[in-house]
């Protein structure tokens, strides 16, 4: 029978390479993968192109990443109060696109789903619109938003059983049930696992097929 526990964040991001872009789930602290941050930063990689919903505040955030110089690029919808970030922004060392936050995540599913894009009216007529197709709808003006896809998703779940389905706590859920969808490898992080059928069929939001990796990092 399939098992993709491993032993530890540090096996979980094997095979991560310079010049490769992520995804990482969260919301602020919520369903953020911290151990998956932690094993990245001592890899010592360089040039990442990080797709998430923000670039950290302090600590074992995404904040470790810019601490470390391992970001190239930054696709992200809030990356306001990450002054790790933002000093480097500045100097012109990290590129920035900035992405509106429902816009992001659609992205993110149509990559997931194999769709050639989404057309949003977000932004139509506004600096996000510059260099991008316009589409018009029934009289209404939409932009035409690529797909996001990455290398790996590394994200954040509750309980996994050993096949990899994966439930998550709550609002912790976020982004990542949706960047499970849309990367080639799949890692995650869980409080526990537990034996195949001891999840609620109904509970599952990630299912297995979506999975490559999980291990066990209890929450702080």
């Amino acid at each position: 029978m399939r098992n993709v526990v491993v032993p530890d964040a540090a096996a979980a991001v094997a095979g991560l390479r310079d010049g490769q872009t992520v995804m990482v789930g969260g919301f602020g602290g919520a369903g953020l993968p911290r151990a998956i941050i932690v094993a990245v930063a001592a890899l010592g990689i360089r040039d990442l192109t990080v797709i998430s919903n923000n670039a950290g505040i302090a600590g074992d955030d995404l904040s470790l990443w810019f601490r470390e110089r391992i970001v190239r690029k930054l696709v992200c919808s809030y990356p306001r109060g990450a002054a790790d970030f933002t000093a480097q922004y500045r100097d012109g060392s990290v590129e920035l696109e900035l992405v509106p936050q429902g816009t992001l995540v659609e992205r993110i599913r149509a990559g997931g789903a194999g769709l050639g894009g989404i057309l949003s009216p977000v932004g139509v007529d506004t600096v996000f619109a510059q260099g991008k197709q316009r589409v018009a709808v029934d009289g209404r003006d939409y932009l035409l938003e690529l797909p996001l896809r990455a290398d790996f998703a590394f994200v954040r779940g509750r309980v996994a059983d050993t096949l990899g389905n994966v439930t998550y706590n709550k609002a912790a859920r976020n982004h990542c049930a949706v960047m499970a969808t849309a990367a080639d490898i799949v890692a995650v992080e869980v409080d526990r696992t537990v034996a195949p059928g001891a999840l609620d069929p109904e509970a599952i939001v990630t299912p297995c097929i979506f999975v490559d990796r999980v291990f066990a990092s209890p929450a702080p």
